[in-house]
């Protein structure tokens, strides 16, 4: 049986890689495909390993720190021990000296246009990892036709042929939520009044403080607008009057909160996917947003999708309607297309490719 290795050290993340790769691995673990897995974890206690129903998988502690002199130095030697065909990295930062052939995810190239608050060495170790990975991999998936356009234009359209565009999904969960259990969450949340929704970080290219700024300018007098998000960038977010920040909420009510707002909102200037705008549209919350980064391929026709900022008054005094609650994104689709490419590049590996393996001491689940 051929075994496929996945780097899960980011799948206990809040942020949308983390549930990118919970989702993604729970449902290729839940499959009959032939293929045998072996997951390298921060920590093999992570609650979400716990729910996996699927129990013939491998364990392996790799509690490296991205970017780091133990990532490149130590994990290549995990991983030429761990008797895999294939790894699979739903992040791209395969370190530099690995020797088993790779599928790496590219969810966006948001450090190539916001720095952020990234430094001058993480930055070009970010980009020098990345190149390398994109260029080493055997196959590259991208999330959306726009990271895919952003991949090859930065680095070349040869490697058109090795980039498949994969989309990401959205989860059961994520349905309109009957209202009496919208009250209780709105409850504990000590949530009062009419609300705009944002969810998801603030780091600079998603634009955040410009969103309270306009939000200030003019909004509906008795509406509030939310927003959930964490982080040290949040720390420095300046509020307005009807502005409010919920931090490190349950993702358990997440569902409730965009079935009760007027509608998602978000300033973004970049999204390589944007797995809040579909998860709303899921729960039947519209969404108004930026027509910026893969936004406008993700959302559905209902979304109001505004040139500026300056357009965002009115879209908030003249909401869009609640778009059709059909299931557009699905994590078996995205499961089942992932399985597809692991596989072929299973079988297109050279027998002279396949590393030597050694027995080390693995931690069966």
């Amino acid at each position: 049986m051929k075994r496929v290795g996945i780097d899960c050290r980011f799948a206990a993340s809040r942020a949308g890689l983390g549930r990118y790769t919970r989702e993604l691995v729970t449902r290729l673990l839940a499959r009959e495909d032939g293929l045998r897995y072996t997951l390298f974890v921060a920590d093999p206690h992570e609650p979400w390993l716990e729910a996996i129903q699927k129990r013939d998988f491998d364990i392996i502690p790799a509690n490296f720190r991205p970017y780091s002199w133990a990532e490149q130095g130590r994990f290549p030697l995990i991983l030429g021990h761990a008797n895999i065909d294939l790894l699979f990295a739903p992040h791209f930062n395969v370190p530099l000296l690995c020797r088993v052939p790779f599928v790496v995810t590219v969810h966006d190239l948001i450090l190539h246009r916001f720095p952020n608050r990234a430094s001058f060495l993480r930055q070009h170790a970010y980009r020098f990892v990345m190149a390398h990975s994109i260029r080493r991999a055997r196959h590259v998936i991208a999330v959306s036709n726009f990271t895919q356009r952003e991949i090859l234009s930065i680095y070349g359209n040869r490697l058109r042929s090795k980039v498949s565009v994969i989309h990401e999904g959205v989860g059961g969960e994520f349905r309109r939520i009957p209202a009496d259990r919208c009250r209780e969450v709105l409850a504990k949340y000590a949530i009062d009044r009419p609300f705009f929704l944002y969810v998801g970080n603030a780091k600079q290219h998603k634009n955040v403080q410009a969103l309270i700024d306009a939000f200030a300018i003019d909004h509906p007098a008795n509406a509030d607008l939310l927003l959930v998000t964490t982080g040290r960038e949040a720390d420095g977010l300046i509020l307005r009057d009807d502005v409010r920040l919920l931090r490190d909420i349950d993702d358990d009510d997440l569902p409730a909160l965009y079935s009760s707002a007027i509608a998602f909102v978000t300033a973004s200037l970049y999204e390589g996917f944007g797995l809040p705008i579909i998860e709303a549209e899921a729960c039947g919350c519209p969404v108004i947003a930026l027509r910026k980064g893969a936004i406008p391929e993700v959302a559905s026709p209902s979304a109001a999708l505004l040139s500026s900022l300056d357009d965002l008054p009115g879209a908030l005094r003249n909401p869009p309607a609640s778009p059709a609650m059909s299931r557009r994104w699905d994590w078996e689709e995205t499961a089942e297309r992932t399985v597809g490419v692991l596989r072929r590049m299973i079988d297109s590996v050279p027998r002279n490719m396949i590393v030597s393996r050694f027995p080390i001491n693995e931690q069966t689940s």
